[in-house]
């Protein structure tokens, strides 16, 4: 049995968290959509393409105090007539080395299924703290 949009959507982020804990760039890029965006929260830096998110979390990773981004989803929104479906929640990013929590926020991601998998088409930021 297949599992929901929303249950699909929830395991993949899911995914997407514990790949980024574990610094698992591999395991990153089948959630992403080939032409992903990602606007950050604080500087809106705009980060467009897989290849590109990719380096971008390959630079993170390396970086000697790492921070752990975690993205806690609220609700799944499933479009009744497109594979498409929005994902609210927050968002924190903490030490990797002692777990303090150094920002926080919302965030909107949009997500599409292709080919059976649910993958992250956008991403939208917002630091609240």
């Amino acid at each position: 049995m297949q599992a929901s949009p929303e249950l699909a959507i929830r395991m993949a982020r899911a995914a997407f968290n514990r790949a980024l804990a574990a610094a698992d760039l591999a395991a990153i890029g089948p959630l992403l959509g080939a032409d992903v965006v990602l606007v950050a929260g604080t500087d809106s830096a705009v980060i467009q393409g897989r290849k590109a998110q990719l380096l971008a979390w390959k630079r993170e990773f390396a970086a000697r105090d790492r921070t752990v981004y975690t993205r806690l989803p609220d609700t799944i929104l499933v479009s009744p007539v497109a594979p498409i479906a929005f994902e609210h929640g927050r968002w924190e990013g903490a030490s990797a080395g002692g777990g303090a929590v150094q920002a926080s926020g919302s965030y909107t991601a949009k997500w599409r299924e292709i080919d059976g998998s649910w993958v992250i088409e956008a991403e939208l930021y917002l630091t609240l703290a």
